[in-house]
């Protein structure tokens, strides 16, 4: 088996901001759309603060589809009880875990500190960027050696500008 790619998605306004008080800055259909294509069928990575937002937005709900990889320092967490979820201690750990899947790509899906760490072992990057600064908390890391445009899309929704861009290193 081959070693899978490891790719994040991610949605961000024009300063990289992705979240303010653990909610997502904005809701694109198209975007929700995309990201559900992008990740179905694979094994996703998240932090704990993302995974009770995910919890939140979906009523309790996992991400179907997917095993959801939770990522968390603290020893003690087993809020995960779910069937489809595991909890991991480090994203070395969360990685290992989801290569035991036969997949050709495994997605990080956040948030701020797990982008940051998980960066430097990131393949491409599936990114929504959203026109305008939405006064945001939590940021997405500097991306800038993502040089090569994989795919580019522009779109417009409910007001929101915005761009679909696949880059990778």
């Amino acid at each position: 088996m081959k070693k899978p790619r490891i790719s994040a998605v991610v949605a961000m306004d024009s300063k990289r901001g992705i979240g303010k008080n653990n909610k997502l800055l904005f809701r694109i259909k198209e975007d929700f759309e995309r990201m559900r294509r992008l990740i179905k069928g694979k094994p996703i990575i998240m932090g704990r603060k993302t995974y009770e937002s995910v919890l939140t937005y979906t009523g309790g709900k996992i991400i179907p589809g997917s095993t959801n990889i939770v990522v968390t320092g603290d020893p003690e967490y087993s809020d995960v009880h779910k069937e489809g979820c595991v909890v991991t201690h480090s994203l070395d750990e969360a990685v290992e875990r989801a290569m035991e899947e036969d997949v050709d790509e495994i997605i990080i899906f956040g948030g701020g500190k797990i982008y940051e760490e998980a960066l430097p072992i990131t393949d491409r990057l599936y990114i929504t960027l959203v026109e305008g600064d939405f006064t945001a908390d939590t940021f997405f890391p500097d991306y800038s050696d993502f040089k090569k445009v994989v795919f580019e899309e522009s779109g417009e929704s409910d007001g929101l500008k915005y761009k679909f861009l696949d880059l990778e290193p």
